[in-house]
């Protein structure tokens, strides 16, 4: 800690430290971490290696690089093409027929002799034609392009007619839909022939009939609204029981006051 003095006040010059040299490593970069199992990739070693930290590995039967890493083509590009198959009927195996017998020729060679040592070739051969002149002459003298004339459709004996399998298939869908009309008509008539409609006595009957029901539950169901409490379960089930009966009979006797009435005889 500095003492208080006048000498103090003066600000002194700022030194910069030196600067401390880079660190580097004792140990190459490229050294492979000590007993760990990446080490032994694509090499037959089990388990842990290099447990001794030593900077350069020894080599097991099998290279630390994969196959075709630095050789051959890239990875991937070994697997077959799923489209390159034998296609149907191109091969021999699925018919009894088999290749033609050709006789066999030798095949004519189609280069040149070889000159003999004798032979001396051909000097000074020059050509004296004007290819510039020949193809201007060649231009002029060649017959011009013929142009084809267009074909007036809407001159054709067909044009503007409907063609014929048009027609057949217009009719057959026709067909198709009379007897898809014939078929509803049908079983219209069949759910016709089903309904039975009921005279004007016979629904007066039914109706009194239903009435009579209904004033008799009524009266049932009146003598269980007058108890205070229905405190057990057999009145409970009583008086909703007369409840269902009640709003099903109102509902067949609105069904009776319609002008006819129909029943089904398959039900």
């Amino acid at each position: 800690m500095q003492q208080e003095s006048i000498y103090n006040l003066i600000p002194k010059e700022y030194v910069p430290p030196p600067k401390e040299p880079m660190y580097r490593s004792a140990y190459p970069n490229g050294l492979v971490p000590t007993a760990s199992t990446f080490n032994n990739h694509t090499t037959s070693r089990p388990k842990v290696n290099n447990i001794n930290g030593d900077f350069d590995l020894v080599k097991g039967p099998h290279t630390h690089k994969g196959q075709s890493h630095s050789l051959g083509k890239p990875k991937g590009s070994y697997k077959p093409d799923a489209t390159m198959f034998r296609m149907k009927n191109t091969g021999t195996m699925g018919s009894n027929q088999l290749p033609e017998i050709q006789s066999f020729k030798y095949p004519q060679s189609c280069k040149a002799a070889v000159p003999k040592k004798d032979e001396k070739p051909i000097h000074g051969l020059k050509s004296n034609k004007n290819f510039i002149v020949t193809n201007a002459v060649e231009n002029i003298l060649s017959a011009p392009k013929q142009i084809t004339e267009e074909k007036a459709w809407t001159e054709k004996k067909d044009y503007g007619k409907v063609p014929d399998y048009l027609t057949k298939i217009q009719s057959s869908i026709n067909n198709e839909y009379e007897i898809i009309r014939n078929m509803h008509m049908n079983e219209a008539e069949e759910r016709d022939k089903q309904k039975y409609l009921m005279t004007l006595e016979e629904v007066e009957r039914l109706k009194l009939g239903l009435k009579k029901k209904w004033e008799s539950v009524n009266k049932e169901y009146q003598s269980i609204t007058h108890i205070r409490m229905i405190d057990t379960v057999g009145l409970k089930r009583k008086k909703e029981q007369c409840e269902k009966e009640l709003a099903l009979l109102e509902k067949d006797i609105e069904k009776l006051n319609k002008n006819y009435v129909f029943i089904d005889t398959q039900k």
